[in-house]
């Protein structure tokens, strides 16, 4: 099975190819665009192949409304309806141009969440160079054909969906014209415990969608995201802040700089170490070689003398033949004279 790659805005992902790594805004930016500027070139400097932002405004995503069904009851934003909560945490659809041109300009790539069909067509104004689909939109199958037929490349978080939903958001994206198809394996806690990811199921999720797999991680630290590599992930997402203290919407479970680096710096080194399927020498074994155990004479022999079970031993270093052949040396008979370690060698017995 091969699940194939896609590319965005000049970099290829997939298994061949380092993980790509998405620097997730979201709110962190607090209400101050110079912030989010902030944030952008933090991720630039982390060594993040992109950063990621999300379009919306509230009445774009819910209802102007304080009934039940849009009361939060619990959680990080507990006692605010919805629409209070996307007041707060959106990003002004005035900021956008700045923010791609600001990207553009430190050399980091900038795509987007849209949540409706406004959202796609003003990120198209700006020519996002791909879509990211956002566990709670999944279920949104128009929109995510709307996005589709743009011919970008699209990435699907899917928390929250079950393998039917996931099928169904995949064959939309497909249906729209989608070519270029990577999904998400995501929690949608806030944040998320690590027992909660069961990372098994990337790998049947590379099986069964036979698309671009990656990770969308809401945990504390770097631990969950570097464990999906070896087990297929080839895209890490994490929500990314300057400051978890800052008492933004998602301050409290985003990394910071010095995480983020460590997070693109050892996804690195995990996808290096996974390597391909090689029982060969590996270079930096080539001088350890000498010591490993061989075979050695451990007490004086003269020429014609037979070779007895106390006469050799297996031991280091690794100058003389391998353990293997003890059974083929004792009972032979030497022919010259040895002293006490030396190698053995066939040349040494008859």
């Amino acid at each position: 099975m091969d699940e194939g790659s896609l590319t965005i805005d000049g970099v290829s992902i997939g298994s061949a190819h380092l993980p790509y790594v998405i620097a997730e805004m979201s709110a962190n930016h607090n209400g101050s665009i110079d912030a989010a500027f902030a944030i952008i070139s933090a991720a630039k400097a982390a060594g993040a192949h992109a950063v990621k932002i999300q379009t919306y405004r509230p009445d774009t995503i819910t209802l102007a409304c304080d009934h039940e069904d849009f009361q939060i009851r619990d959680g990080l934003w507990a006692g605010r309806t919805l629409y209070d909560l996307y007041q707060w945490a959106h990003t002004p659809w005035e900021w956008h141009e700045a923010l791609f041109e600001h990207a553009r300009r430190v050399g980091i790539t900038i795509f987007s969440s849209p949540f409706d069909t406004t959202a796609v067509d003003l990120l198209e104004s700006l020519g996002a160079p791909a879509y990211k689909i956002a566990s709670f939109e999944a279920v949104d199958l128009p929109l995510i054909r709307y996005a589709a037929r743009t011919g970008k490349p699209m990435i699907i978080s899917t928390g929250m969906a079950d393998a039917d939903e996931i099928g169904e958001a995949v064959e939309a994206a497909r249906a729209g014209g989608c070519r270029d198809l990577a999904i998400l394996h995501c929690v949608s806690g806030y944040p998320a415990p690590a027992a909660d990811y069961n990372l098994h199921t990337i790998a049947d999720m590379r099986k069964r969608f036979e698309v671009v797999i990656g990770l969308s991680d809401h945990t504390l630290d770097n631990t969950t995201a570097l464990a999906s590599i070896a087990l297929g992930a080839t895209i890490i997402e994490k929500h990314f802040t300057l400051d978890r203290g800052g008492g933004g919407p998602d301050d409290s479970f985003s990394l910071e700089p010095q995480e983020l680096e460590a997070l693109c710096r050892d996804s690195r080194t995990a996808w290096e170490a996974l390597g391909r399927v090689d029982y060969g020498r590996k270079a930096s074994e080539q001088g350890n070689v000498k010591f490993r155990r061989s075979l050695y004479f451990v007490k004086p022999l003269k020429a014609g003398e037979i070779v007895t079970a106390d006469a050799v031993r297996s031991v280091r270093p690794g100058y003389g033949l391998a353990p293997k052949f003890l059974g083929q040396v004792v009972g032979k008979a030497i022919n010259r004279d040895v002293d006490y370690a030396t190698p053995v060698s066939w040349d040494l017995l008859k």
